[in-house]
C-alpha cells in the first residue's frame, strides 16, 4: 500500500512539470495536479507496482489533460457568440456580395479583350504581372500598366 503523503511530497513537482509541458498554463497545471493526486488516492489500491509511481501518476495526469481538452472542445462548440454569427454569413450580405460581383463583371465585360483578359487573369487566376506579360508575349510592365488602366476604367464606371 502507498503512503500518499510521501508520494505527494516526492512526486507533486514532477507531475506539475509534466502537466506544464502539456498545457503551458500554470493555473491549469495546478488544478490538474490536484486532481491527479485525488484520483491517485481513490485508485491507490489498484496500483500494482509494475511501473514506477511517477509513471503511474503521469499517466493519470495525461488522461486528466485529455479529459480537459475534450471538455474545452465541447464548451467551444456549444457557445454561440456574436463573433461566431457574423454579418458575413447572413443571407443579406451574401446577396449584396453576389450583386457586387455581378456589377463588377458587367463593368469588366465592357473592357477591350486584352484588358478584360488581364483583369480576369489577375483577379481570378491569381497570375503575377510577369506571367500575364508572358502569356501576351509582352513585358511585365505592359501587363501592370494595362491592368491599372483597366482598373481605372472600372472604377470610373
Amino acid at each position: 500500500m502507498l503512503d500518499m503523503d510521501v508520494v505527494y511530497n516526492d512526486y507533486a513537482q514532477t507531475v506539475f512539470k509534466f502537466l506544464m509541458t502539456l498545457c503551458h498554463d500554470e493555473h491549469t497545471a495546478e488544478e490538474l495536479t490536484q486532481e491527479t493526486f485525488y484520483q491517485a488516492v481513490r485508485c491507490a489500491g489498484k496500483f500494482n507496482g509494475t511501473c514506477k509511481v511517477s509513471t503511474w501518476l503521469c499517466q493519470i495526469a495525461k488522461h486528466l489533460w485529455y479529459q480537459e481538452l475534450d471538455k474545452r472542445k465541447r464548451c467551444e462548440a456549444s457557445q454561440l457568440t456574436e463573433s461566431i454569427v457574423s454579418e458575413e454569413g447572413s443571407p443579406e450580405s451574401a446577396a449584396c456580395l453576389r450583386d457586387d460581383k455581378m456589377e463588377l463583371f458587367r463593368k469588366v465585360h465592357v473592357l477591350s479583350e486584352a484588358e478584360k483578359e488581364i483583369v480576369l487573369l489577375r483577379l481570378t487566376g491569381a497570375f503575377s504581372f510577369r506571367e500575364i506579360g508572358d502569356i501576351f508575349e509582352k513585358s511585365e510592365n505592359w501587363a501592370r500598366v494595362t491592368f491599372y488602366r483597366a482598373k481605372q476604367k472600372i472604377t470610373k464606371g
